[in-house]
């Protein structure tokens, strides 16, 4: 679980340090203030490495991770240095444990520098990092793609394809939770996801099958949060942080509130959550569902440019009312009252959550 990221000079950042939250955490922003640059730049570092592995092979296994993360041009890791920068570039995780892992990189560097502290109990689990595009329209055939061909896809989406296919756990091996939440899954979708293998996926209502393609965007991206679970990928207070970004992008406003509801109570036993939005919504469901009584901490992070230096800043906050430098749109008037739009809207719903 990670304590602190922190950058320096890498991609559009100068210095940034985030405290994170061990529940959830919520990164907003304006357009190319690098909402997923540091999500990326966090799955990253997020390896099962051991600490009797190789130094070489982990310096050019992180290497290529970066550049297949970022696909920056030429495949030259200095390409990924901040603009104007003079000093040297680095990625820095603190973990919750005691441990910490970091990579850094000059003007110069082939490869990375890694750095690795570990203490009684390395750091050994994988992360889970979902894309912006749901895969399961595209999953056929594309992981041997991937490995062939140079295509336009950043490693994320051969990632989360290989864990998609990976086999069901067991039954008992899953907590009751995973499998209530895919039980919610697929009341909301009136189905569930048949997964194959090789990529193939068909869709299963009333007994009927259809091919995956004709169901809704919405639909497969909380099928893919389904299948994560069913295979153990995700494993809440086991498996290591889950990264999402953009989750709301083209899923129906009706489908938030549920969607919330499952990423509360999967938070609630152990599973940290990283995710991007520019959703109002999103947001408002977080902010009125969150129970402090059932150990919830969800810590909002606003990314913004500095007026004077352009510079990207972050301000943190477990209460998303203060931050004044929020893209996302409120209504002045309820600000006033302590009140966003959607908090009120819920409120009128009946939607407390509690």
């Amino acid at each position: 679980m990670i304590k602190q990221f922190e950058l320096k000079n890498f991609t559009a950042f100068r210095k940034l340090t985030l405290d994170l939250s061990p529940n959830i955490n919520i990164i907003i922003g304006e357009n190319s203030t690098g909402k997923t640059h540091l999500l990326k730049a966090a799955y990253a570092l997020h390896n099962k490495i051991k600490p009797e592995a190789d130094r070489d092979d982990v310096q050019k296994l992180l290497t290529s991770r970066l550049l297949q993360l970022f696909l920056p041009i030429g495949g030259k890791v200095w390409k990924l240095r901040r603009q104007g920068a003079v000093d040297e570039t680095y990625l820095l995780i603190h973990w919750l444990s005691g441990q910490k892992s970091a990579i850094s990189f000059n003007v110069n560097s082939k490869l990375l520098t890694v750095e690795n502290q570990y203490g009684e109990n390395p750091q050994n689990t994988d992360a889970v990092f979902i894309p912006t595009k749901e895969v399961i329209s595209f999953m056929e055939g594309f992981n041997s793609l991937y490995e062939k061909f140079e295509v336009s896809f950043d490693q994320t989406y051969h990632d989360i394809s290989i864990l998609l296919d990976l086999p069901k756990a067991r039954p008992g091996a899953l907590h009751e939770k995973s499998k209530w939440a895919m039980e919610e899954i697929e009341n909301i979708c009136g189905g569930h996801f048949i997964f194959y293998g090789g990529g193939r996926v068909t869709f299963m209502k009333n007994n009927v099958e259809y091919s995956a393609n004709v169901i809704a965007e919405g639909f497969r991206k909380l099928g893919i949060l389904s299948r994560l679970l069913e295979t153990s990928a995700i494993s809440p207070g086991i498996s290591g942080t889950l990264f999402w970004d953009e989750p709301d992008l083209n899923l129906n406003p009706v489908l938030m509130k549920p969607l919330v509801e499952i990423l509360l109570e999967i938070s609630r036993i152990g599973q940290q959550i990283v995710l991007t939005t520019h959703d109002h919504a999103l947001i408002s469901w977080f902010d009125v569902m969150m129970d402090k009584n059932k150990g919830d901490n969800i810590r909002f992070h606003n990314l913004f440019r500095d007026a004077q230096t352009s510079e990207i800043n972050v301000v943190s906050t477990d209460n998303y009312l203060p931050i004044e430098t929020s893209p996302i749109d409120i209504n002045p008037i309820d600000k006033a009252y302590g009140q966003i739009t959607g908090l009120k809207i819920a409120k009128d719903m009946g939607g407390l959550g509690k």
